[in-house]
């Protein structure tokens, strides 16, 4: 698979396919993508082959077959299985008023939505490290930007600009949104030595810091 292929697709695996129907159909999902981190990580994606995936997870390849028709399948499964679980974040993400994120930041209590988004990312970050490493898959990243990061930045906006964004708007919500994803990614490929809760009082102090502010957390 191209580097410049874009793996992820909404209508690529079903939502069937999400759910796993039984113990044996998990567990070896789960082995697929153990295997799968670990060549991400060691190899790259385009060097993995189903061949080194059935070795690697301890499965015949009539298996595979049964649970994915390619690699790319595969790939598209593991990624829209965090991608769907970080979009149930945006209602509690849009929700998120100016004027109580400025309460937050004053107070250097982050809102809860916003760590427990950090705490989900947190949560799959070996998955993460591999899609987000120079060995895994550019679209993932763009796919992340748009479902985690446009969002917190829009909800940031005064209702008139969101409903009616002009030029400027979406040059500033693209400008944020790419520096957000530049932290989760720094995060995620320097091990996620901070908390959730301090990634999200970083964050929330990169939204209002001020020209020439101190820029100490």
């Amino acid at each position: 698979m191209s580097k410049n292929h874009s793996a992820y697709s909404v209508e690529a695996v079903t939502e069937s396919d999400i759910i796993p129907l039984d113990k044996r159909i998990a567990k070896s999902r789960e082995a697929l993508r153990c295997a799968f981190i670990s060549l991400m990580e060691e190899h790259g994606l385009d060097a993995i082959t189903i061949h080194d995936l059935c070795t690697t997870a301890g499965i015949n390849r009539t298996t595979f077959y049964n649970h994915f028709k390619d690699k790319d399948q595969l790939l598209s499964y593991f990624e829209q299985d965090v991608l769907k679980r970080l979009e149930a974040f945006q209602p509690r993400i849009a929700s998120l008023s100016v004027a109580e994120l400025f309460a937050c930041s004053l107070t250097k209590r982050p809102p809860h939505a916003l760590i427990d988004l950090f705490a989900l990312l947190g949560s799959e970050g070996d998955l993460l490290h591999a899609l987000l490493g120079d060995g895994g898959d550019p679209a993932f990243s763009r796919a992340l930007n748009e479902v985690v990061c446009v969002n917190i930045v829009r909800s940031v906006l005064h209702k008139k600009y969101r409903e009616h964004p002009s030029v400027f708007v979406e040059y500033y919500i693209s400008f944020y949104a790419t520096a957000y994803l530049g932290v989760i990614t720094r995060w995620i490929l320097t091990g996620r030595h901070e908390s959730a809760e301090e990634m999200a009082r970083i964050c929330m102090r990169l939204l209002f810091i001020r020209p020439g502010e101190s820029i100490r957390l």
